[in-house]
C-alpha cells in the first residue's frame, strides 16, 4: 500500500470521522503529506466543530494501534481500495459521495465488470420469488450477468446461491465490517464468496453492522450496477430504498409484478406504476443490458 492510500486509510479510521470531514481535508491537504504534522491541529478544527469528535479523531489519527491493524488486513486477504484506484468501481465513482476506501475480499477483478445487475428483496422470500430467480437467472448468467445484492436473509441470500449455483459470479455487500458477517446464518455462504467471489464493505472489517448501514449499503449496491432487480417487496420496504437510489442515478430499475393480494408484492407493483420495468423473462432485463 503507498503511503497516500495509508493516510487515506487511516483517516477512514478515525472515530467520528464523516465524508464530508474527508473531503474538506483533502481540499486543504490534497496529496495528505502534512497529515501527521501539524497540519490536524490546523485543518482539523476547521472541518470538526464538535470539540468531542476532535479529540476523538486527533486521538486516533495519531494511533500506532490503528496503523498496525490497517497493516494486517493484506496478511488477511483483505484489500483496500481507495476511490483513486484503478480498481475502484467506474460507475460507483459516478455516484453522490462514493465512499472513499472500500475493503474487499475475493476477486477484486470483478469490480469492473461491464455488467452488474443488483437484486434485492423481501428477507421473507417466498416460493414465488424464489422460482422466480431460479427462471431468471440461467440466462442471465450466461450472458455474463454479475449479480450484486446485500448478503440478507430472503431474497440477497437466494440471489448469491442462484448465482454460483448457475456457475455465475456474484458480489456481497455487507454492513458493518468484513469480520462482522449478518445474520449470522449466512456466514458460511460469505465466506465461500470471499474465496471465489466477493465480498465488499465500506466500513472497516472490525465495525459491528448498525441499523442506519444497511440502507446506506444499499447505494452502493446500486451505485456499482447497471441496472437494480427488485424481485419481493413489501410497501416502504428497504429495497424500494434501494430502487430509490437507482433512480436517482439513472440506472435501469426492474421489478418482478406480483399477486395483488400479497405484501410482499405490494412494494414491485408500485415500482411498475411508477415506471420501472416489469420483467417477466431474463430477456426483459438483457435487452437493456446488451446494447
Amino acid at each position: 500500500m503507498n503511503e497516500f492510500n495509508m493516510r487515506l486509510t487511516h483517516l477512514h479510521h478515525c472515530k467520528g470521522m464523516s465524508w464530508k470531514m474527508i473531503y474538506n481535508i483533502l481540499k486543504k491537504d490534497p496529496h495528505l503529506k502534512t497529515l501527521y504534522n501539524d497540519a490536524p491541529h490546523r485543518i482539523i478544527p476547521q472541518v470538526i466543530t464538535t470539540q468531542d469528535y476532535h479529540s476523538t479523531i486527533l486521538q486516533d489519527l495519531y494511533s500506532d494501534r490503528i496503523q498496525e491493524k490497517i497493516r494486517q488486513y493484506s496478511p488477511n486477504g483483505i484489500r483496500i481500495i481507495t476511490i483513486f484506484d484503478e480498481e475502484y468501481p467506474i460507475l460507483l465513482k459516478e455516484t453522490y459521495q462514493p465512499p472513499w476506501v472500500i475493503y474487499a475480499r475475493g476477486d477484486i477483478s470483478l469490480l469492473n465488470s461491464r455488467c452488474h445487475l443488483g437484486v434485492v428483496g423481501s428477507r421473507q422470500a417466498t416460493d414465488y420469488g424464489e422460482k422466480a430467480i431460479q427462471y431468471i437467472f440461467p440466462k442471465l448468467i450466461e450472458k455474463g450477468v454479475i449479480i450484486v445484492s446485500g448478503l440478507a436473509a430472503g431474497i440477497d441470500a437466494i440471489a448469491h446461491k442462484e448465482a454460483i449455483k448457475n456457475k455465475g459470479k456474484t458480489i456481497g455487500v455487507i454492513a458493518g465490517g468484513l469480520f462482522h458477517i449478518y445474520p449470522q446464518a449466512n456466514q458460511k455462504l460469505a465466506y465461500e464468496m470471499m474465496k471465489n467471489h466477493l465480498v465488499i464493505s465500506e466500513y472497516p472489517p472490525d465495525t459491528k453492522p448498525s441499523r442506519w448501514q444497511f440502507p446506506m449499503r444499499n447505494r452502493i449496491i446500486s451505485g456499482i450496477s447497471r441496472g437494480t432487480l427488485i424481485i419481493q417487496a413489501k410497501n416502504k420496504s428497504g429495497s424500494l430504498i434501494t430502487a430509490n437510489y437507482a433512480v436517482q442515478e439513472g440506472r435501469e430499475v426492474f421489478a418482478l409484478p406480483g399477486n395483488i393480494f400479497s405484501p410482499f408484492s405490494g412494494g414491485t407493483n408500485e415500482l411498475i406504476q411508477q415506471g420501472a420495468k416489469l420483467v417477466k423473462s431474463a430477456e426483459d432485463i438483457l435487452e437493456e443490458f446488451l446494447y
